[in-house]
């Protein structure tokens, strides 16, 4: 039997006010049974410098986000080394599952955290339209979509305040 690696626990129960559905596990994360693990990962930290959390939190606390009305999901439950591993047709075979867990939490907002979710979930309209992170017209399962930018370490795309200003929009949205 191949050697499989754990898949990370989805942290989701009803009347969320944002779900955030990340790409996939990091090979860390899955080896720490934790969402966002990598040293250089900044979602914990924009979470808390945000707002959206009223206390710093680390990836071993992933499983308390619901006390704040958060939930975490993959689009992709394989761990992978990065996203270069990943092909787009498994996004797009992953996307109605996702919608299923949408339709079943029923949270306020989606926060998508990547442009490369993005770009494979809504093609039409990344194609018709200049792609900017927070709220996108796409909706998910009939809830509107906001965009973030991956908080990997290894995305050098955006700046740390650039990032922290979506973060913080998103939780002023999620607060309305």
């Amino acid at each position: 039997m191949p050697n499989q690696r754990p898949r990370l626990r989805d942290h989701l129960r009803p009347d969320l006010h944002v779900i955030f559905v990340g790409i996939n596990p990091g090979l860390r994360s899955a080896a720490m049974g934790h969402h966002f693990a990598g040293h250089s990962n900044r979602f914990w930290k924009l979470l808390f410098d945000s707002g959206m959390v009223d206390e710093p939190l680390s990836f071993r606390e992933d499983w308390r986000l619901p006390e704040w009305r958060l939930g975490l999901t993959n689009i992709i439950d394989r761990p992978s080394a990065g996203i270069d591993d990943l092909d787009p047709a498994e996004y797009r075979a992953k996307a109605s599952t996702l919608e299923r867990k949408i339709r079943r939490y029923q949270p306020r907002i989606i926060a998508l955290l990547g442009v490369t979710i993005f770009r494979i979930l809504f093609p039409e309209i990344t194609r018709s339209s200049r792609l900017a992170l927070g709220p996108t017209p796409a909706r998910l399962a009939g809830i509107p979509v906001f965009l973030l930018p991956n908080p990997s370490g290894r995305n050098a795309h955006y700046p740390y305040r650039v990032m922290l200003d979506a973060f913080a929009l998103l939780r002023r949205q999620a607060d309305e």
